[in-house]
């Protein structure tokens, strides 16, 4: 879509949109750089404050994603003009506040306007280092592959809204939802983690692929040692999906490529839309232990190395049984 967008050449700008990383990037100063980025959401539950804190989670991710951390906040609301009682805005806003302070950031202000769907988010301010930015492509060759939070929240949620999801079964993965990336952020950058990208919208497959594209290699993830939500596996089977499900495997299409031994609903999981998921770490072997080691100790709790980077002619994703 930003393709045909041509910004001035600016050398302060270490990331901007031509690589598909999670944010924006601008150096200030020879030792500070601003993180930036904006993400809002539609609801995935029915508890306004909930859905505030996993929204104002998802849209801080981005910043820890780039090995930074939150400095400001802005509220983005889309509220209908009618049909919901004002009470539940205010919950919405509550907990993306809640969030918004647990992160150690600080809310400026915001902007509204008049929109039949609800949606809510945040636009985030943050700062990194120059030398020390995590971005989606920098991978090598021989580098293990850490995954931080558990896979399959897109067709919980749509199972959830269909009612076919008991609340307690789902109320899980939203708790995981809304726990911020921090831990999992600033221990990336202290083991020396080579690239990194959070797992959302795309997909399992579709955001390892731009870590693929941005690194100039190949990943392979192993199905067994993936943290999975098991109802997620379930649902699929019973011919659950999102509505952009498709999109995602057609996006893909033959970059990914999984050995035999895969069934069908373990295939499709990879296509299934993430909100607020964990953070993909690629690090150098000889590290990963000791990062999944402080991940675990931190109360990282389903963190796993789950592959490996391997050269590769073309970006392309890999997906093994074992």
């Amino acid at each position: 879509m930003l393709k045909g967008l041509h910004t001035r050449p600016d050398p302060n700008l270490i990331v901007g949109f031509d690589t598909s990383d999670d944010a924006g990037v601008y150096k200030v100063r020879e030792d500070l750089a601003l993180v930036q980025t904006v993400d809002f959401i539609t609801p995935v539950c029915d508890d306004p404050y909930l859905f505030g804190q996993v929204a104002a989670a998802n849209s801080l991710s981005d910043v820890y994603a780039m090995g930074g951390k939150p400095l400001t906040a802005m509220n983005v609301c889309c509220f209908p003009p009618r049909g919901v009682p004002v009470e539940v805005y205010g919950r919405i806003l509550e907990g993306g506040l809640a969030k918004t302070i647990e992160a150690g950031a600080t809310l400026v202000g915001g902007h509204t306007v008049k929109d039949e769907e609800l949606k809510y988010g945040l636009s985030v301010t943050g700062t990194v280092h120059p030398l020390k930015v995590l971005k989606n492509g920098g991978a090598k060759p021989g580098d293990v592959l850490i995954l931080t939070k558990p896979v399959g929240t897109g067709v919980m949620v749509t199972a959830s809204k269909r009612g076919v999801l008991p609340y307690e079964t789902f109320k899980k993965a939203l708790d995981y939802m809304a726990r911020l990336n921090n831990v999992a952020g600033e221990l990336a950058s202290a083991h020396g983690a080579t690239s990194c990208t959070d797992i959302t919208g795309f997909g399992l497959a579709g955001h390892v692929l731009e870590m693929a594209k941005g690194s100039r290699a190949g990943m392979r993830l192993r199905f067994k040692d993936l943290p999975i939500y098991p109802e997620s596996l379930t649902l699929i089977e019973q011919g659950i999906k999102t509505g952009v499900t498709d999109s995602n495997r057609a996006l893909a299409g033959e970059a990914v490529r999984f050995a035999a031994g895969l069934s069908e609903t373990q295939k499709w999981l990879f296509f299934d839309p993430q909100t607020s998921g964990g953070l993909m770490i690629s690090l150098p072997a000889g590290a990963a232990d000791a990062l999944l080691k402080d991940l675990l100790a931190r109360g990282q709790s389903d963190s796993r190395i789950v592959g490996e980077v391997f050269a590769s002619p073309s970006p392309l994703l890999e997906v093994v049984p074992a």
